[in-house]
């Protein structure tokens, strides 16, 4: 056998779709671990890049191949699985850094997990501030004058109730520390506000002060965090972070996700901060198949329909 058949029957066998079919089931054999071990690493190893390079290339091949006979749509559709798999290799070259950083400080290190070890990522990342929003929440309030105990309502967050020609809207409750803010309206004119810390911007010889009597475990609607980017001691950027809505900057994703209160009870959140360079090839090579469906679709649909 000569070199040119040689390179012909490799050629013939790599372009196949039994080459297809053994690489599917290998890159599988490597994926399946690190699904049940949550191991990312797997998916960055030399090994599971070689099997997806090979795999494209099997599919890049098999195109090249059968170019002639295959219809555009699936000319399209095998152009987005390449671009999904190119997507996947960029991955590869990304990382993912997590932090914790009480609030009203800031971190220069992150631990890098595909290093295990902290980490300069080469600015300054700052908890400006935690931030909750709680389901309205039922309470009691008490009006008291002087000292005497005038009159109860009942109401949530957000609502209102009228008393002696005042409006007196419970604006927020602080659940932690059991402080319930109050605004006093007289007609449409806002006089002041009252917390029942003890803190009031009322007018002096306002008759009546507030009493949080009782309220309800409130349910959290939503949680965010407050983040700025510093770099040699200037803000260069700034956003929030929640669980599912990243802060992004420099190509960099800041999640929220969690947050805690040490035993002394100061607050701090957890920052993961995800770099993913393929990550916008991946959602492109994902479009592409979708049209590359679509076509192939409506062209069956059509032959169907003749």
């Amino acid at each position: 056998m000569t070199l040119s058949e040689k390179f012909n029957k490799l050629f013939a066998w790599a372009a196949s779709t039994e080459c297809a079919v053994v690489l599917f089931l290998a890159v599988a054999a490597v994926a399946v671990p690190g699904t049940f071990t949550e191991d990312r690493s797997i998916y960055s190893s030399p090994l599971f890049l070689i099997l997806l390079g090979a795999f494209a290339l099997n599919l890049l091949l098999c195109t090249i191949k059968r170019r002639n006979s295959i219809s555009k749509a699936v000319l399209i559709m095998h152009s987005g699985v390449l671009m999904t798999l190119a997507g996947c290799i960029a991955t590869s070259f990304g990382y993912v850094a997590t932090v914790n950083i009480y609030e009203g400080t800031s971190a220069s290190r992150f631990y890098r997990w595909d290093k295990k070890e902290d980490v300069n990522l080469g600015f300054d990342l700052l908890v400006k501030k935690i931030n909750t929003e709680f389901y309205p929440i039922p309470i009691k309030v008490g009006v008291l004058k002087g000292r005497q105990k005038d009159k109860l309502f009942v109401l949530k967050t957000g609502e209102d109730f009228e008393y002696d020609g005042y409006r007196i809207k419970a604006e927020s409750l602080e659940p932690v520390t059991e402080h319930l803010k109050l605004v006093v309206y007289q007609g449409s004119a806002r006089i002041g506000s009252y917390n029942t810390s003890g803190i009031s911007d009322l007018p002096p010889g306002f008759p009546y002060t507030f009493a949080l009597v009782a309220f309800q475990n409130p349910r959290l609607k939503r949680l965010w965090v407050d983040l700025d980017i510093i770099s040699n001691s200037a803000r260069i950027a700034g956003g929030t972070s929640e669980v599912n809505g990243p802060f992004q900057w420099g190509g960099l994703y800041f999640y929220n996700t969690q947050v805690e209160k040490d035993p002394s009870g100061l607050p701090y959140a957890g920052i993961q901060i995800v770099r993913d360079p393929g990550r916008p090839v991946v959602f492109a090579g994902f479009a592409v198949m979708g049209l590359g469906s679509f076509l192939s679709f409506k062209r069956r649909f059509s032959r169907k329909t003749q």
